[in-house]
């Protein structure tokens, strides 16, 4: 069972440490669950951020979609355990995964489908003659397969993730837009799509980081959970 308050995760997507403390300080009780990504990891003090934020009682999503040789990959995720972080992930091939998948401890492991930013015309540049839905149930089936607890999918194709491969694995979906958007995310649901599709947590970033009020953006978005699990 996943507490309601903890399906939401925010993304700190700022680029300082000081940044990312003063928006989880702003938003105070309303997010439980936040996304560091590769921008702010990047940072010199990434590791004293996680702390913090533990220290907070937050959790934490490390989002640095591993790719390199496998046995690099399996040392870096390697590196996350036993630091109360939650989530990591990974984006590769099934040797990638599974280096992946064998090092991971203590930190649950999701592998990359199809980015939200990508949609039919950008997969016909990158060579993926294929419904978008099917590659990544392909993919999620392989992920599964190598180890992987759960996979990052748009919510636009949670339902068929779920037909095709059932609960026995998590769906987090990043791309959730409260409102229309006009940013570089393509494949994008509304937070009550995704978890009607099947979704487990929802990632939201800039809906929350650049509201006029960001704690009450956020509060918003946990009504609008609350609501829809407790019906």
């Amino acid at each position: 069972m996943i507490p309601t308050r903890e399906r939401l995760i925010v993304a700190l997507d700022v680029p300082t440490s000081a940044r990312a403390r003063a928006l989880v300080e702003a938003l105070g009780d309303s997010a439980h669950f936040y996304k560091v990504g590769l921008e702010l990891f990047m940072t010199r003090d990434s590791f004293d951020l996680i702390d913090w934020l533990r220290d907070k009682d937050k959790k934490v999503f490390v989002d640095l979609k591993f790719f390199d040789v496998p046995t690099t990959v399996g040392r870096a995720v390697g590196q996350l355990t036993g630091r109360g972080i939650s989530f990591a992930t990974v984006h590769g091939n099934d040797a990638i995964m599974r280096a992946a998948a064998e090092a991971k401890g203590d930190v649950k492991l999701l592998a990359v489908t199809v980015l939200t930013s990508l949609d039919r015309g950008d997969l016909d540049d990158l060579g993926f003659d294929c419904d978008v839905g099917d590659l990544v149930i392909s993919r999620a089936r392989r992920a599964v397969q190598a180890g992987c607890d759960g996979v990052i999918a748009s919510g636009l194709e949670a339902k068929g993730l779920r037909s095709a491969l059932g609960e026995k694995f998590l769906v987090v979906s990043p791309g959730i837009r409260p409102v229309d958007n006009d940013d570089d995310q393509k494949r994008v649901v509304t937070p009550v799509q995704a978890f009607r599709n099947g979704a487990d947590y929802i990632v939201v970033g800039r809906p929350i980081r650049d509201a006029g009020d960001p704690k009450r953006a956020a509060q918003e978005v946990q009504d609008e959970i609350s609501n829809l699990f407790s019906a």
